[in-house]
């Protein structure tokens, strides 16, 4: 099935304007973050520069008897314990010039040194040379073929290697957009498109028409089972309330809407068992939502083992999810511009093991 691209488009778009209009920087970060159904508390904040200057403490005679980590832990409170434990461990901490230890005891009248070390999260947005699938590009927008594997956004865990750090180096202005451009994203398992502002101007229009529901998401899933020829899944979507890395369908009063519309494309079958490919289209796009709704209604994404049964997760190493279509309204031109990708390699050749082809 290749790589071929289809992409409608406008063409002479002037330049983009430089002055954003009412939202600010923040403020478009909160929004993007809530369309986007992520928890920002797992992203490091932008803009932050890690400090290295060293920090001289004169302990008081009070604290004579106390635990060196403890202590310092309490006097130096924008640094977590574990991590002063770490640069005591490794020698990043010295009492009265000599390296110190985690558990030694303090006298009270010790001059600690503490030397900052920069953690993981510190270099998070930092540009990084990596070759991105860029299926269209003009002054104003870029669309990206993500393939799967790739994280979107730094967050624990991956702090380097994501797309925002492959979008500062292609585009190093992106510095000065929130999320570097970033308005939605994909799971790192998930491929297919993503539209990336280039400039604050364009990424306010773009998350006013997510907010409004006018941008067009079409994906293409392989799920177990037989689902109806179409339908809509309208149910509220919140954290899992034991699983934090899970979301779930809610009545919780912290739900957010969500509603996702389907069809049946294709039948076929994965080692005796039925399995079909939907098209789903979003209206909302909270985390993981094909995903959570598929499974909701008892038709869970081949090779999804977080929220399909774990026996069956071995048939492909990831979700068999794409996002295959993408469609909106040129912020700049105003004029109605889509894309379309063709499956991944992976998926594929899913769907010729599946007995699925000429879809």
């Amino acid at each position: 099935m290749g790589t071929l691209v289809k992409a409608t488009i406008p063409t002479h778009l002037p330049a983009p304007e430089s002055q954003p209009d009412s939202h600010s920087a923040a403020q478009l970060a909160d929004l993007i973050d809530d369309l986007a159904g992520d928890d920002p508390d797992s992203e490091p904040e932008s803009g932050l520069a890690f400090d290295a200057t060293p920090i001289i403490v004169k302990l008081d005679p009070d604290v004579c008897g106390e635990r060196l980590d403890k202590i310092i832990a309490k006097l130096i409170p924008q640094f977590s314990r574990s991590r002063l434990q770490q640069w005591i461990t490794a020698g990043h901490v010295t009492v009265d010039g000599v390296p110190g230890r985690g558990k030694m005891t303090v006298l009270g009248d010790e001059e600690v040194i503490v030397h900052p070390q920069p953690a993981p999260e510190d270099h998070a947005y930092q540009p990084e040379q990596m070759v991105l699938d860029i299926v269209f590009e003009d002054r104003a927008i870029m669309v990206i073929n993500k393939p799967a594997g790739m994280v979107v956004h730094p967050a624990a865990g991956n702090w380097s290697g994501t797309l925002l750090n492959g979008l500062l180096h292609h585009f190093p202005a992106l510095s000065g957009v929130p999320r570097a451009g970033i308005v939605h994203r994909l799971d790192k398992d998930t491929s297919g498109l993503m539209v990336v502002a280039k400039s604050l101007q364009a990424q306010t229009d773009l998350v006013r028409q997510l907010q409004a529901r006018t941008v067009r998401r079409e994906y293409w899933a392989l799920v177990w089972g037989k689902p109806n020829l179409s339908g809509t899944i309208d149910q509220p979507m919140a954290r899992h309330p034991r699983d934090r890395i899970k979301m779930a369908v809610s009545e919780s009063p912290s739900a957010k809407p969500a509603i996702t519309h389907f069809r049946r494309l294709a039948t076929g079958t994965l080692d005796g068992k039925a399995v079909s490919l939907v098209e789903c289209r979003l209206e909302t796009g909270r985390t993981h939502q094909i995903r959570v709704h598929m499974a909701h209604a008892g038709f869970p994404l081949v090779g999804d083992g977080l929220y399909g049964k774990q026996h069956l997760a071995s048939h492909f190493p990831r979700q068999a999810l794409q996002a295959r279509r993408l469609g909106l309204e040129h912020p700049i031109k105003h004029k109605e511009v889509s894309w379309e990708v063709s499956l991944a390699d992976d998926f594929a050749a899913l769907l010729v093991r599946a007995g699925i082809a000429d879809v």
